[in-house]
């Protein structure tokens, strides 16, 4: 039997655990025993590809689903037992922006004060104070309908801000954002942490993890299948090779070559014609000797390099796959959703 949680006010306790969650939307399997700790004042980042059970998860702790089995706590209060306790601690930011279009910047910011019984008076002075720490304040009064995807997707994020929560749950903030407004929503959340907020982050973009999050876990088929802090996970697997072919026929085998190299399956990108492995941590790889196998092979290479790893060939040693796969089950997953 798992011990209980830490109570509240413990100050060891961790912001969010999730205890063996399981969570089907009929015949797919969502979430499928999820174990998973945050401590309090980092930034957890959950990774993995489209039907992982990423969003699924974000919306079990920010009680907008009730889990089949398991248990899942966050700032020390369970969220299926006493879901409006959870909810005063907590802010939600999902994929697609959910600011009012038809009223002003300022205006959605003092509702979702008044809606959270800060009162006319406080609802005003939380929106000034954060169109203002944020850099919203010269768009404070157009109508968001004028802002641009940057801006609205800014202004969510503000939004989940007006309660000052102690945790903040942002699922997928940067999705279709272009580099500026990708590192504005990243500077707010390093101000958020140096505050104390806890930011669990799911995101496709794995540089985004890389640069923000303490401590990353990854979700494949709705488990836990590694987690730790970026660096740490990318010692533990081997070389990158890269190869990029003159031919996309010979996909296939310069694959194979990569294959009996590394000990990893490769992953092949026909629209760049280049096949990308990542080798077991047992395998050195010496580029003469790959540059030699590829020859024998008859295999014409553009262009073969060897790196040190990303968080994204960590997740494709890890799955076989990268992140921006999207499977089926992802699809029907997300359909399925509530």
């Amino acid at each position: 039997m798992s011990p209980p949680p830490s109570s509240p006010d413990s100050p060891d306790r961790a912001a969010v655990e999730i205890q063996g969650i399981r969570k089907s939307f009929g015949a797919t399997l969502a979430l499928d025993g999820l174990d998973l700790a945050v401590p309090a004042g980092t930034v957890c980042g959950l990774l993995g590809p489209n039907g992982a059970g990423k969003t699924t998860a974000v919306r079990i702790l920010a009680t907008l689903t009730r889990p089949d089995a398991g248990r899942a706590h966050v700032a020390g209060f369970d969220v299926v037992r006493h879901p409006d306790e959870v909810r005063r601690r907590i802010g939600f930011a999902g994929q697609h922006a959910a600011v009012e279009e038809g009223i002003t910047g300022r205006e959605n910011l003092r509702l979702i004060g008044r809606l959270h019984h800060l009162g006319a008076r406080g609802a005003a002075r939380r929106a000034d104070e954060l169109l203002e720490r944020f850099g919203l304040l010269d768009a404070a009064d157009r109508l968001v309908r004028s802002y641009s995807g940057g801006m609205r997707r800014r202004l969510d994020v503000v939004a989940s801000l007006v309660v000052r929560p102690a945790v903040l749950f942002l699922d997928e903030p940067t999705t279709g954002l272009d580099p500026r407004s990708r590192n504005d929503i990243w500077q707010i959340v390093r101000e958020l942490v140096a505050d104390g907020t806890t930011v669990l982050l799911t995101t496709q973009y794995l540089d985004e993890a890389d640069r923000l999050a303490d401590d990353v876990a990854v979700l494949d088929h709705g488990r836990l299948i590694a987690s730790g802090s970026p660096d740490a996970l990318k010692a533990a697997i081997g070389t990158r090779v890269e190869v990029t072919l003159a031919d996309a026929a010979q996909l296939a085998t310069a694959a194979a070559v990569l294959a009996a190299l590394t000990g990893g399956e490769p992953v092949r990108d026909e629209a760049e014609r280049r096949v990308i492995a990542v080798s077991d941590p047992g395998r050195p790889i010496a580029l003469p000797g790959l540059v030699r196998d590829l020859n024998a092979a008859g295999v014409r290479a553009l262009d073969v390099a060897l790196g040190h790893p990303s968080l994204d060939d960590v997740f494709l040693a890890l799955t076989g796959r990268t992140a921006s796969d999207e499977p089926a089950a992802g699809r029907a997953a997300a359909a399925a959703a509530p």
